[in-house]
């Protein structure tokens, strides 16, 4: 039995090894997805933390409706994090959607 499991584990290595780096990225996104993520958005003005949203599965960039390319900003689904603690309290118990823009925004997002 481990013997065809040491097989598996390197034939998907092979394969993934052999696959572009934009490839590999949408299998990592895809693997991530599917395994959901805690993670956390903070959106800052110059030096000063104005907004963070919790608790998001993953961000998501826009598709263009006609030419299916990027668009130029990410969405997603968090708790909105008002008192800014870091912390959902009782009054932040709603997931809310948000978009923010690539260019102009400064944020971090990382996973809790």
């Amino acid at each position: 039995m481990r013997f065809k499991i040491s097989i598996l584990i390197i034939a998907v290595a092979t394969l993934f090894v052999g696959c572009t780096q934009e490839t590999q990225n949408k299998i990592s996104r895809s693997v991530q997805n599917w395994t959901g993520t805690d993670g956390i958005l903070e959106i800052y003005a110059g030096d000063k933390l104005v907004k963070r949203f919790l608790k998001i599965d993953k961000l998501t960039t826009a598709m263009g409706t006609d030419n299916g390319g990027d668009r130029p900003y990410r969405f997603g689904y968090g708790i909105d994090d008002k008192n800014l603690n870091g912390v959902k309290d009782a009054n932040e118990s709603k997931k809310v959607y948000f978009e923010f823009s690539d260019y102009s925004t400064n944020y971090i997002f990382y996973e809790n």
